[in-house]
């Protein structure tokens, strides 16, 4: 169905606010409803001079509307949006809308032909030169250049966004694996030492064991040597007294056998007593001996236990000096490798930040000169774009400059016009009050004053016309320079600023980084600070658990051996300190 399109915004805005315009005949209220109501335009119902432009867009319209789409409009587009004069308007249903016709009279019919032609010709109006589609055309770069530059510094900075992140969360990763690692060097540090402590605790315990079965295989052996020798002492002292019983008895017998004169009974019963004595008295010289190695022998094995509890603790302080070593070198072990974890992880930070700060520099540097590049050719683009203003002002001015001038020429027409009329007027009465003889001359005067006056009258328009074309002219040229000079200075100022503004960025990341390195070298005493403080704290607490064990073992020690120097005094042994072995026992 035919649908009406408005092509004048006043067109629109009378539709809009239901009032009819201005340029259309006086219609009735209900005339008027019924327009509006079923879409039909009220300028169909225009005097001729606004019927032309109710149909079909003007030049200035179509240019208007080009440059708003950005796309030349074609002839057969923007005729195929007129609407033909008391066309019929139908519904969504098909119906035909029955309205009562107007019958113009002859003096409109011819406006409504008049009105058709003027359509015809303007239908051509709106087909767009080669010029004014290529100026559309830079027209709608200019507007896409500052936009695509937007577009690409936003996607510049999320591009220089994304790479920081990235850099973070590798240097991140990297620390978290660098801690994971040391942590497993500490852990296997311990596991060592714990390792290494019970593997000597395994060893010290054998050796223990070894030693002390050593001490009483040598004790064992010295005491078979001290019942080796006292039986020898025995058997020795048992043939010595058998000699001198037998030399006692040889003795007794010689002198008893030169005594004569005792009898031989009393001989026998003397032999007998004398027997008796040697023997009781051997018996209790054996007895005695026996007596005196059993003192000996216990004495010596007394000694040999007490020899061999000095020799344990020897022992037990030789282990325990070489237990408290070990765990004073592990732990030497321990702080060398928290030193040099601290250290590679101090350098692992000065290396991130370093990277860190080295990218944010190149990222800066590449940000500040896409800026620059952007702002040189934003001045270059102004100074194009005001280039091309003033040469489309130069070309347009003998344009401007023949406006002007028909402007005044038709002002000079209308003064020559009203100065006609005022020339009729003051003939007119001087005819009237002066005497029939005297119309001649009183015209003839008149017409040369006429005449003198429009000349005069010519002459200063004339006049006007040339001060207004080298007036123009000149004020161009001041106007241009003008627009020049406030242009190359406010393109200085924002190069300036932009310079100050990347200057100040610089500086603040400069503070920044300085910032960064500062608190990571405080961060980094500290850290120094807290581990020489736990060095210590560990060092004084393991010299403070090597005095308490060697203080524990000594008063155990000492103990041990006063208990068993008490027991020996109490089985009558005495003092066994200085009590010597013979060498043949000693070995």
């Amino acid at each position: 169905m035919w649908v009406w399109q408005p092509s004048l915004e006043n067109s629109i805005e009378a539709l809009s606010t239901k009032t009819p315009p201005s340029n259309v005949y006086q219609l009735s209220p209900t005339l008027w409803k019924h327009c509006v109501t079923h879409s039909i335009p009220p300028d169909l119902f225009a005097s001729s001079s606004s019927s032309s432009s109710s149909f079909f867009f003007s030049g200035s319209a179509a240019a208007s509307l080009k440059r708003g789409s950005g796309l030349p409009l074609s002839p057969y587009r923007a005729s195929s949006i007129a609407m033909p004069k008391h066309a019929c308007v139908r519904d969504e249903a098909g119906d035909r809308d029955i309205r009562p016709e107007l019958r113009p009279s002859s003096f409109h019919k011819s406006r409504a032909r008049h009105h058709r032609s003027s359509s015809i010709r303007q239908r051509f109006a709106i087909i767009t030169p080669a010029s004014l589609v290529s100026e559309q055309i830079q027209e709608h770069e200019q507007e896409v250049v500052p936009r695509e530059q937007m577009s690409g510094y936003k996607r510049m900075r999320r591009q220089h966004q994304k790479q920081l992140i990235a850099l973070e969360n590798r240097l991140k990763a990297e620390m978290d694996e660098h801690k994971l690692r040391l942590q497993k060097e500490v852990e296997t540090q311990a596991n060592n030492t714990y390792i290494e402590l019970e593997r000597l605790a395994k060893k010290q315990a054998a050796q223990l064991d070894k030693e002390l079965k050593a001490s009483a295989a040598e004790e064992k052996r010295i005491q078979q040597q001290i019942l080796v020798q006292q039986k020898k002492e025995l058997t020795t002292f048992l043939d010595t007294q058998k000699k001198q019983y037998r030399l006692c008895r040889e003795r007794m017998k010689e002198e008893m056998n030169e005594d004569s004169d005792t009898p031989k009974e009393e001989k026998q019963e003397r032999l007998s007593r004398h027997k008796e004595t040697m023997q009781r008295s051997q018996a209790e010289e054996e007895a005695q001996l026996l007596n005196q190695q059993r003192l000996v022998y216990e004495r010596s094995c007394r000694a040999l236990k007490r020899r061999s509890l000095i020799k344990k603790h020897e022992f037990e302080q030789e282990q325990m000096r070489e237990e408290l070593n070990k765990k004073k070198t592990q732990k030497e072990m321990e702080h060398a490798l928290m030193i040099r974890q601290d250290e590679s992880t101090q350098e692992l930070e000065q290396r991130q930040l370093q990277t860190l700060q080295r990218l944010r520099f190149e990222l800066m540097r590449h940000q500040h000169q896409t800026e620059l590049e952007n702002q040189e050719e934003y001045n270059s683009r102004r100074q194009r774009e005001l280039h091309r203003k003033h040469a489309l002002e130069r070309r347009q001015q003998p344009r401007n400059l023949k406006t002007l001038e028909m402007q005044i020429k038709k002002q000079f027409q209308d003064t020559c016009k009203v100065q006609n009329k005022q020339y009729k007027a003051l003939r007119n009465h001087q005819l009237e009050v002066s005497p029939k003889s005297d119309h001649k001359a009183i015209l003839k005067s008149l017409k040369e004053e006429q005449t003198r006056k429009l000349a005069q009258l010519a002459e200063q328009y004339e006049q006007s016309i040339n001060e207004m074309m080298a007036s123009q002219s000149l004020r161009l040229d001041e106007e241009q320079e003008a627009e020049c000079q406030a242009l190359r200075q406010q393109l200085h100022q924002e190069m300036e600023l932009l310079d100050a503004y990347q200057n100040k960025t610089k500086a603040q990341m400069e503070a920044q980084h300085e910032r960064e390195v500062q608190k990571l070298e405080q961060k980094a005493s500290l850290r120094r600070a807290h581990l020489e403080q736990k060095i210590e704290e560990e060092l004084a607490s393991l010299h403070k658990e090597r005095t308490e064990k060697i203080k524990h073992l000594f008063e155990r020690q000492e103990r041990e051996l006063e208990m068993f120097d008490i027991e020996s005094a109490r089985l009558g042994f005495g003092s066994l300190a200085s009590f010597d072995f013979p060498k043949d026992e000693a070995r």
